[in-house]
């Protein structure tokens, strides 16, 4: 196989390239032999270098991957260095054949020629011109003014009403109902949650309920507005539930 004696060119890539070589030496596109194709190919990289060209990063990886099939191919079990060969084979038939379709749709646009209108400057008139109605001006001022309040925490004012409310604990009502049980025996269950002072009562209320009739030291018996309450005398001490 001769030496490289051409001019160094331009190709689009490293698949231009080896088609380039494979034309020239006549090679078998379909059976390349490997070795004669590295060499060629390292060769002209050299040339380019020697030139000054900059060698694009792609053309360094495809010289590296020629040397690896080389590589493999020389082993004594070759399979895999065949398999790589074959695919480059086949990748360069396919880039073989882009050109090709390529080149025939460039020759059926031939002779046409895309001529447009050169670009005019030209000054932009900022001035608003559209007329509002003032019923969709205050709209959009007040949804924008909406945005605005919602980032803004609320005022202490509005928080008043809830720290000025008494808080009633459960256990001081479990007090509160034990001693009241044990002065009148029974009690009506609906006597007790209606005569709460606050809903904050209430609710301490019922859950006081529960929780003695949980630990067993009241009885509910009857239902509905009929239902009434027990306590069920326990030894002192057990109805600490602070």
């Amino acid at each position: 196989m001769s030496a490289i004696n051409y001019k160094i060119e331009v190709f689009e890539g490293p698949m231009d390239l080896l088609l380039h070589l494979i034309s020239k030496h006549k090679l078998n596109i379909y059976d390349i032999p490997i070795v004669e194709l590295v060499e060629q190919y390292l060769a002209y990289v050299e040339e380019m270098k020697d030139a000054d060209l900059e060698v694009a990063s792609e053309f360094l990886e495809m010289a590296a991957r020629l040397v690896y099939i080389k590589t493999v191919s020389l082993l004594p079990v070759y399979e895999e260095g065949d398999k790589l060969r074959q695919e480059l084979s086949g990748e360069l038939i396919e880039y073989a054949e882009c050109k090709r379709v390529a080149k025939v749709l460039s020759s059926k646009t031939e002779g046409f020629n895309c001529i447009g209108r050169p670009q005019e400057h030209f000054e932009g008139d900022m001035t608003y011109t559209r007329v509002h109605d003032s019923l969709e001006l205050l709209n959009a001022y007040m949804r924008v003014v909406g945005k605005r309040l919602r980032k803004i925490p609320p005022p202490l004012d509005s928080f008043r009403t809830i720290v000025v409310k008494k808080i009633v604990s459960v256990s001081s009502k479990i007090r509160n109902i034990v001693a009241s049980l044990s002065l009148g025996g029974r009690q009506r269950f609906s006597d007790i949650i209606l005569t709460s002072e606050s809903r904050s009562d209430m609710v301490a209320a019922f859950l006081a309920i529960l929780e003695l009739a949980k630990t067993k030291h009241i009885v509910l018996s009857g239902d509905g507005d009929d239902m009434e309450i027990e306590l069920i005398k326990v030894p002192e001490g057990e109805l600490d539930f602070d």
